[in-house]
């Protein structure tokens, strides 16, 4: 963005920090159905500009149908989708990524073989020359991946390396990078951390936080409140395709997120019947420890 002052941003532009009126995506009571099944239901959320909107759920929550309609792949049956304040109308997610709307899926669309910068320019490959004398820019496409990721704080050791041969945060970071590089202004993560020990988490969510220190829109999809509670903003839980409320961070802890998803009363009454103290005998039954009637 430029230093030209403007009394009202252009369209497509994004909005001026995270306490901007206008989300970036908004949807309002959204639903979808598949034949006589109910994916979603009355299911309403903000993605704002430098915020991480965390939507959680377990299998079967909804939250897949959820991106595919943030992401353009189907339309909702009821209810609106926003983008900067206005309908959607999405056909396509070609639509949607060209309103800078990027997602990155579980399996990365990332070729194991190919090197870094090959991945990360993949079908977007810049060029040099014209006509029949046009050729990749292998040189600039190299020179570009370092300085993106680098810009990113990423240290990926060499570019020229398969992407097969890198972590599972460090797959994860590239694909965020990627989608930065390429205009992204809201990024929509599908479970980047599923899969993922501890350490390599902790990797995606600090590039998570660096997306969004750097002005994007986040939108987390986990099933984990530990990786959610601590970089979100905004949350959502979802419950088989139905909205459970939107919290902002101030208002929930994550011992309360945590319940929330559980089922709170269920989760103690799972705690009790795996605890190891011993149950009280019922008449006339020897419990451990009691001594033989002689």
């Amino acid at each position: 963005m430029t230093g030209t002052d403007r009394t009202a941003p252009a369209p497509g532009a994004v909005p001026d920090g995270p306490d901007s009126a206008v989300p970036l995506l908004e949807t309002r009571g959204c639903g979808k159905t598949f034949g006589g099944v109910i994916a979603l239901r009355d299911v309403s959320t903000r993605v704002h500009a430098g915020e991480v909107t965390c939507v959680l759920g377990d299998n079967g929550a909804g939250k897949s149908t959820l991106i595919k309609i943030l992401s353009g792949v189907h339309p909702p049956d009821s209810g609106e989708y926003l983008v900067d304040g206005a309908p959607a109308g999405f056909t396509s997610p070609r639509d949607a990524l060209d309103r800078g709307i990027a997602t990155v899926y579980q399996d990365l669309a990332m070729i194991p073989l190919m090197s870094v910068w090959r991945n990360f320019f993949l079908g977007s490959e810049p060029t040099l020359g014209r006509g029949p004398l046009r050729r990749f820019d292998v040189a600039g496409a190299r020179r570009t991946v370092r300085e993106e990721l680098r810009s990113m704080g990423i240290d990926i050791r060499d570019v020229d390396q398969p992407v097969g041969t890198l972590s599972g945060g460090e797959r994860q970071s590239v694909a965020i990078a990627r989608a930065v590089y390429f205009g992204a202004r809201v990024l929509i993560l599908d479970e980047p951390t599923s899969a993922l020990g501890v350490k390599q988490a902790g990797v995606v969510l600090r590039y998570i936080a660096q997306a969004r220190d750097r002005g994007l829109g986040v939108v987390f999809i986990t099933h984990n409140p530990h990786h959610a509670h601590p970089v979100g903003d905004r949350f959502l839980l979802l419950n088989r395709g139905v909205g459970m409320g939107e919290y902002g961070k101030a208002d929930i802890t994550r011992e309360e997120l945590i319940s929330l998803m559980a089922g709170g009363a269920e989760l103690e009454q799972l705690a009790h019947e795996l605890s190891r103290e011993d149950p009280v005998p019922e008449p006339g039954v020897r419990g451990k420890g009691t001594p033989e009637a002689g």
